[in-house]
């Protein structure tokens, strides 16, 4: 591995090139960061894939595209004097050791139950007004719903144990079922879904890992079924349900 002067000498070459680039590349000239915000996204979900795969040097490449997005965003910043990458990377330094009383300070922890709570309530004396001010909104629903369960977790809001969430899982299903119109129906099924996430929360899964390896294993099996159905001399859209599932049960078995 590479020596901390080493980390900091690379450190500086990127901001060495973001400079050169800021500076004479049209594209990186014009560049805000409203314009910028959009690939930031992409980014993220490009490095959520890499992690999900399991492959680790496309993680090192989305990691450097990340980093390239952040130094942009504080090159950007420092032209109209708002702040600079020294700013941003102090005040987080800042934030981490407040943060952190049982490292920094006189505070005991049990456990990394009480550290998320301690967490949320040194926000709250910092000036939230809402342990929910974190969640932003526009993550995705599911995600949203994860955070929100976690930090209402934080500062005791939460079920005692796996069996009575599931036992609120059958409830919102009963209650569902019933629904008797289609807006109920959308309401019901959202509280079903949130009741799901918070027993996945409890059980250890996250929900939006478990829901992505899914869908890549159904992506899979279609496209395997697209695949040898067509090398058979088949048609997609012609053949008999009981046909298409010959194909699935042989792309499950792979």
């Amino acid at each position: 591995m590479n020596t901390r002067e080493q980390q900091l000498a690379a450190f500086d070459r990127l901001l060495t090139v973001m400079d050169e680039l800021r500076e004479k590349c049209p594209w990186d000239m014009k560049q805000t960061m409203n314009s910028l915000r959009h690939l930031t996204i992409e980014e993220m979900y490009e490095l959520g894939d890499a992690i999900l795969e399991g492959d680790m040097e496309e993680v090192k490449k989305e990691l450097g595209d990340l980093f390239l997005h952040l130094v942009f965003y504080s090159r950007i910043a420092s032209e109209t004097d708002l702040f600079d990458v020294a700013d941003v990377l102090n005040a987080i330094c800042e934030k981490l050791i407040s943060r952190h009383p049982h490292i920094y300070g006189d505070v005991v922890v049990a456990d990394e139950e009480e550290v998320k709570a301690n967490w949320e309530k040194l926000k709250l004396k910092e000036g939230k007004k809402s342990v929910l001010e974190g969640v932003p909104k526009s993550l995705p629903a599911m995600v949203k719903a994860q955070r929100i369960q976690d930090k209402a977790r934080g500062v005791g809001f939460d079920w005692d144990n796996a069996d009575q969430v599931w036992e609120k899982v059958l409830e919102e299903l009963e209650e569902f079922k019933s629904a008797a119109n289609q807006q109920e129906q959308e309401s019901e099924f959202g509280d079903l879904l949130f009741s799901l996430i918070n027993y996945a929360r409890f059980k250890g899964i996250n929900p939006e890992d478990a829901l992505e390896k899914t869908n890549k294993k159904f992506i899979f099996r279609f496209q395997y079924l697209e695949q040898q159905s067509a090398a058979d001399g088949k048609q997609m859209g012609k053949m008999s349900l009981e046909e298409m599932d010959e194909y699935w049960n042989r792309a499950k078995k792979l």
